[in-house]
């Protein structure tokens, strides 16, 4: 399956953050994400993700090992495996153990709004980093690899909705957190865009 994704920076949150509250309840989450790679960096040239993720929400915390191939047109949308892990630290060890580093470790905070549109299930996700300016708007939907245009298109119609459409950011939020922990400018303060 493809996560079909586009996001948005967002420059009027309040409205947005309503306008998303009049489609689905509000779910606050914490994402503590890290990243895995060989130490030649090999998977991050190649646009390959290794994520150990831990989800805190109000109902508590669960642990997913995500694998992520290569992104499949220019949104960045990818071919993504997911699985539920009961505890984080093992995996991590395995990870290591078996010659992987650790590339960057971000926590997102996020408030995550479920809805359908189109017969699909969509995410939107409202998103700050605290290494980067700002807010940010995700809105991803699960698509077989023969609709993942059809399923841009709905992301963008729903993007649209939100004033939001001509304000896409393609850039990662790992690469921007490490540009912005190695003084780069795409951080606090900076006017750049980041993060994805």
């Amino acid at each position: 399956m493809i996560e079909a994704e586009l996001k948005a920076r967002v420059d009027k949150p309040a409205r947005v953050r309503a306008a998303l509250a009049a489609l689905a309840d509000a779910e606050n989450a914490t994402y503590r994400d890290t990243y895995f790679d060989w130490p030649s960096h090999q998977l991050d040239a190649e646009g390959t993700e290794v994520r150990l993720r831990t989800i805190e929400t109000a109902a508590g915390a669960r642990h997913l090992l995500t694998y992520k191939q290569p992104a499949v047109d220019a949104s960045g949308s990818k071919p993504e495996h997911e699985t539920t892990v009961a505890a984080p630290e093992p995996v991590a060890a395995m990870l290591t153990g078996l010659g992987m580093v650790i590339l960057v470790a971000l926590t997102k905070h996020c408030v995550n709004y479920r809805f359908d549109r189109a017969g699909r299930s969509m995410l939107a996700t409202l998103v700050t980093v605290p290494e980067l300016d700002g807010y940010f708007l995700e809105v991803e939907t699960v698509c077989e690899p023969d609709a993942v245009d059809a399923a841009l298109a709905e992301i963008r119609a729903v993007l649209e909705e939100f004033g939001l459409a001509d304000r896409l950011d393609t850039s990662t939020y790992t690469g921007s957190v490490k540009a912005a922990r190695a003084g780069e400018g795409t951080g606090k303060g900076a006017s750049s865009a980041a993060g994805s």
